[in-house]
């Protein structure tokens, strides 16, 4: 499965989707340089919309999974693996047995970099936030020996720290380029309207220029035929647009245990290598 001395990258995400939207361009970089590349998606994104309807879990789960895994075979992403929650649902999720899963994950595969959602989950979608809860949760679960799983959730016996945690976002001036695109995302939950809130500049520790791979993602993307109705105004995008959209990715780097520093990263594994 792993071997030693490989570089390993593991990104813990809400939805099918989200792999090639917001972690596309990192994830098809970091296999294109030879680091193993793993995704854990938490739904099947079943309660979405299938060109514009809303068929239902037993027809949307199905479809919107088969999407999932072409998109991250067209990133080079070597393993998908599906927590199994139900979209809309994940912040209902016991979160003893959510957080296991991920440990689970992480003490098999061993990565040194994982990539979640930022706390308010880009705009404050409750699956998105709730994965970046758990995913912290689960690497300092993956790290204590003495954890103690739920039941029915086997693990292996080793401990394992993760070396470096991101959260990815956008600038205000990506944002820009992205809302130009799809328009404003918003999340209605308990009669809130919620809004992205970019992030300043200054505190984005990580900016990554990955405008090589912007075709790659650009496929990904495509991928999810499900969702062309609300990916309609890409298709009408000249090429220097798709660069724009999806050539530069910025993060923000939660904790290392190999560098540090106010400098601009432009590498992952900055500290690593």
């Amino acid at each position: 499965m792993t071997a030693p001395g490989e570089l390993r990258l593991m990104c813990v995400l809400a939805h099918p989707d989200d792999e090639s939207l917001g972690t596309g361009g990192l994830l098809a970089a970091a296999a294109a340089q030879g680091v193993a590349t793993y995704l854990v998606t938490a739904t099947r994104g079943e309660r979405g919309r299938i060109g514009g309807q809303r068929p239902g879990p037993e027809v949307a789960g199905p479809i919107r999974e088969s999407e999932l895994r072409e998109a991250a075979a067209v990133l080079g992403v070597r393993e998908v693996a599906l927590l199994g929650y139900l979209d809309g649902d994940l912040d209902r999720a016991d979160p003893r047995e959510a957080t296991s899963k991920i440990v689970a994950h992480l003490r098999r595969v061993r990565p040194q970099v994982v990539v979640t959602f930022p706390p308010d989950g880009i705009y404050g979608h409750p699956d998105h936030v709730a994965i970046s809860q758990l995913t912290g949760a689960a690497l300092i679960a993956a790290a204590d020996p003495g954890f103690a799983p739920a039941p029915g959730v086997a693990l292996d016996s080793r401990p394992h720290a993760v070396a470096k945690l991101y959260w990815f976002h956008f600038s205000p001036s990506s944002w820009d380029g992205y809302r130009s695109a799809f328009g404003d995302l918003v999340a209605r939950v308990d009669g809130v309207e919620r809004r992205v809130t970019p992030w300043p500049d200054w505190a984005l520790t990580t900016a990554l220029d990955v405008r090589a791979h912007w075709r790659t993602v650009w496929r990904a993307v495509q991928c999810h035929t499900s969702q062309v109705a609300a990916y309609s105004r890409l298709a009408e995008l000249p090429p220097e647009r798709h660069e724009e959209l999806w050539g530069r990715q910025v993060l923000y780097r939660v904790f290392s245990l190999v560098n540090g520093g106010r400098g601009r990263e432009d590498d992952l594994f900055a500290g690593l290598r």
